[in-house]
């Protein structure tokens, strides 16, 4: 199973820009649903009003994903007039959905961590300090580490440290995504006009895409060949 993450964003674009992100959006997340392809979304930041999105990140996860995304990655154009400024001249407004890198994957195990058992720290009983019943997780892998004295049971602190050594080396993966997702950002501020992947038009976000490729176009030329096979007949 393949994983992309990815990102839409209106750029530096104005309010407009913000409202097609929300429509492009919904209209992504109904194709990759049809394509059975799993998603999770990683960060979204809300426009300047409601039902507007400046940009918002997705995990997804499938055998054809890369595929899926050619139709999808690059500057996506909507064409029509302002909702916001009814006066406003312009009637073409342009996004990006973009490829963020993803950091590796962290696969947690505890055959990764390594264990220290040493006496527990500060008051707490007459025994607190004489047996080992405090605990060090260490993650090996990324050299995460907790420590553990909550109880007097060595097995309970143990149990407690792999939850929380598991917690911290997720949320140092998360901060690794939010990184690039920021450095992506900055990339891509300006989002690129011209020679749109995909254009919609209306206020009913028709979409007007077609499929370049070459297979596509090897397989209309297979039909038109058999239609006129088919008139001579």
């Amino acid at each position: 199973m393949m994983e992309k993450l990815i990102q839409i964003t209106s750029g530096r674009g104005p309010l407009e820009c913000q409202w097609v992100v929300s429509k492009v959006l919904k209209t992504f997340l109904e194709e990759v649903k049809n394509n059975n392809i799993d998603h999770e979304i990683i960060h979204r930041e809300n426009g300047n009003v409601n039902m507007t999105v400046k940009s918002v990140s997705i995990l997804l996860k499938g055998k054809n994903v890369k595929e899926f995304l050619k139709t999808w990655l690059g500057s996506i154009c909507w064409e029509g007039k302002s909702t916001f400024r009814k006066l406003h001249k312009r009637s073409k407004w342009f996004i990006g959905i973009f490829e963020i890198e993803n950091p590796e994957t962290i696969n947690f195990s505890e055959k990764d961590i390594r264990f220290q058992t040493t006496r527990s720290q500060g008051s707490g009983g007459q025994n607190v300090n004489k047996v080992n019943t405090a605990v060090r997780a260490i993650h090996i892998p990324t050299n995460e580490s907790v420590f553990v004295q909550d109880t007097r049971s060595q097995l309970n602190n143990k149990k407690l440290s792999v939850i929380r050594l598991k917690e911290r080396v997720m949320n140092v993966y998360i901060q690794q995504l939010e990184n690039r997702m920021k450095e992506t950002w900055n990339q891509h501020l300006q989002v690129e006009r011209g020679n749109p992947v995909r254009t919609f038009s209306g206020t009913d976000f028709k979409n007007t895409y077609h499929d370049k490729s070459f297979k596509k176009q090897r397989n209309n030329l297979k039909n038109e060949l058999k239609n006129y096979s088919n008139d001579l007949n």
